[in-house]
Order: C-alpha cells, then sequence, then structure tokens
C-alpha cells in the first residue's frame, strides 16, 4: 500500500488544498482531499488491462469549491431534502434556507464540501481521515457536531468510508458521499447501459417536490423493482431520483446494498453499508461544461447511490428516523468493493 500527497490549488482566501492518494499493489488508486472531504479519483482496472477513472468530478479544489452537482461531495448536515426547509424537535422549531423551491436540499448553502477540513495523520497508509467542526446552529440545526470520516483502500480493491459524529445535543444526522459513478470511465459518455442490482423491495415515492408522500411501496411490477439486474435504460433511464429502503432498514446491520456493472468495461462495483437506504439518482439535470480533463457531463453521464436515511424522514415516523444525541452518536459505514464482471 503507498500513500502520496499532491497540491490540489489555492482558495479564494489563500488557504491551500491538497489531494491525499491511496495506492495498492492489486492496481487501484483512490484520490481525496481535504477540501470537503471529497472524494476525487477512484482508478480500478478494467478487463481490458485498462485503468480508468470511474468517477465524475473536476481537476482542481476550484471546481469543487463551487461543485454545483455535488460530485464526490461529503454531504452533511442532512443528506437530501426536507420538507419546507424546517422540522420541529423536542418541541423546538428549526428553519433552514430554502433552496430547492421551498424546501432545503443537502442542507446548503454554506455545505461541507466548501470547507477545508483537517487532516488527521494515520497510523497506517492504507487510510486518510479528516475532522471538521459543524458548530450550533451551523445550517439551521442545533447544537454543535464533530465529524470525523475515514476512507480506507485494501488490497481487494474495496473503499470503506466511515463516518463518526459527536452532537452537543439532539440534532439530525445524515451524511453521505454524493460519489457519480461512471464504471466505463468518467470520460465514456452516457452511464445508462450500465446494470444495476438493488436489495430493495420498497422504496418512498415522492411527491412533485420530490418529497416523499410518507407511504412506503413495495417495488414488485414496477421501474424500480431492481432485485434482479437490469439496465437503468430499461426503467427511466436519467430520470431516477428516488430513495429506497433496504431489507434491514430498521436494524443498523453492514449488509449488500447494491450491484452495478459497467456495460463496456468489465467493471462491477458491489456496495455494502449499515445506511438505511439509499438515493439512486441518475443525473437527469446533470450539465457540467467541463469535469475532469474538460470533459463535459450531461444527463445520464454518472450514477448516484448515495446510502443514507430517506428523505425528509423527520416529517415521517414511519421512515427510520435520522436523530441522534450525545449519548447515541451517528456511526456509519458504506463499502464500495471493485472487481471484473
Amino acid at each position: 500500500m503507498h500513500q502520496a500527497t499532491l497540491p490540489f490549488g489555492t482558495l479564494s482566501d489563500g488557504r491551500r488544498a491538497n489531494l491525499y492518494l491511496l495506492s495498492n499493489d492489486s492496481g487501484m488508486t483512490v484520490g481525496v482531499s481535504d477540501l470537503g472531504a471529497d472524494l476525487v479519483l477512484v482508478r480500478v482496472p478494467d478487463r481490458h488491462g485498462n485503468r480508468p477513472d470511474v468517477l465524475l468530478g473536476y481537476d482542481s479544489a476550484a471546481g469543487y469549491k463551487v461543485n454545483g452537482p455535488d460530485f464526490g461531495a461529503i454531504v452533511g448536515r442532512c443528506a437530501n431534502r426536507i420538507a419546507q426547509a424546517s422540522f420541529k424537535l423536542n418541541g423546538v422549531s428549526y428553519h433552514l434556507t430554502a433552496n430547492e423551491g421551498p424546501n432545503n436540499l443537502h442542507s446548503g448553502p454554506h455545505m461541507y464540501f466548501q470547507r477545508l477540513w483537517t487532516h488527521r495523520v494515520q497510523a497506517s497508509n492504507d487510510s486518510v481521515a479528516f475532522e471538521l467542526t459543524s458548530e450550533p446552529n451551523d445550517q439551521g440545526f442545533p447544537g454543535s457536531l464533530k465529524i470525523a470520516v475515514n476512507y480506507r483502500l485494501d488490497e481487494s480493491n474495496a473503499l470503506e468510508i466511515s463516518y463518526d459524529a459527536q452532537p452537543s445535543e439532539a440534532t439530525i444526522v445524515n451524511l453521505t458521499c454524493h460519489a457519480y459513478w461512471n464504471l466505463n470511465g468518467h470520460a465514456s459518455g452516457s452511464a445508462l447501459g450500465h446494470t444495476l442490482m438493488l436489495d430493495s423491495d420498497s422504496y418512498t415515492p415522492p411527491n412533485e417536490e420530490n418529497i416523499p408522500t410518507g407511504e412506503i411501496r413495495k417495488v414488485d411490477g414496477s421501474v424500480f423493482d431492481f432485485r434482479k439486474k437490469r439496465s437503468l435504460a430499461s426503467g427511466l433511464g436519467a430520470r431516477y431520483d428516488h430513495n429506497f429502503l433496504l431489507a434491514g432498514a430498521y436494524e443498523h446491520r453492514l449488509q449488500h446494498a447494491a450491484r452495478l456493472e459497467g456495460d463496456l468495461s468489465g467493471i462491477a462495483l458491489d456496495i455494502s453499508t449499515d445506511a438505511p437506504g439509499l438515493q439512486l439518482y441518475t443525473s437527469e439535470y446533470l450539465d457540467v461544461a467541463r469535469g475532469k480533463d474538460g470533459v463535459a457531463y450531461g444527463k445520464g453521464a454518472g450514477v448516484a447511490i448515495e446510502t443514507q436515511f430517506p428523505p425528509d424522514a423527520i416529517h415521517h415516523k414511519n421512515f427510520p428516523q435520522p436523530i441522534f444525541t450525545p449519548e447515541h452518536p451517528f456511526h456509519s459505514k458504506t463499502i464500495f468493493s471493485f472487481s471484473q464482471n
């Protein structure tokens, strides 16, 4: 296992961002930055003897500082949507910023991926860790939150992301990595020919504002049934932006959640997590003129599979609840395992 540190650009206030590279002896390289604790590069061997970068993103910190699509971002304090940009917790009302119509998306503005995190030195070359303190009332949420995110790469080409967050009082915590995958390579165009399998028999139907109605609906006989692998193009194509509940949604246990397979590269990605669900987003609104290597990313260019609590869970008590306290801190783990199919 090898580790290296490279400059990644200078921010407008003069602070410098770094890129930390983890490389194993099996041909995989992962790049993460202290800007946002973002995942910015994932190179894996394909069946043709190449090592494509299968992650959409930007070439430097300048792109990630803006990052409209949230490429590779660690999203928090609460990923996904909160209806009416407000919620009540322990009898107190809290108000967030409405940044998607009347609702709040990904806790913006002043998102975690726009902040420079503290790099924490690790004893081993196989991992990189970052820390961030979210102060009381940050983004409108109660209490402070001390966050640690650790990336670990092993020789089997598995990338583990672990999250730990200690709140000072009861608050919402729903952290995820907003990676966009194209297993044919980030510059290969559409990812809608990929096949997907999900270990999920139910999803949370959204209304016209993409807020869950509160119903938990079975996927049987619908375009949301991925229990047997099929291509994304055979369903809604680029129009998936839906949350699925996993088989162990209420048990907080590590389980296999999804398998994504590249149709040209032969690269397969298996995702395991202890999160209760995942958001499947196939980039319907993606429109980036200049990504990595100057490549333009359009609709359907990447597939985001974000392990998390259901959107707007705070308003739907039948959903798994992302409420954490000093006595019950947030711990979560997601593993991205790469192979050739």
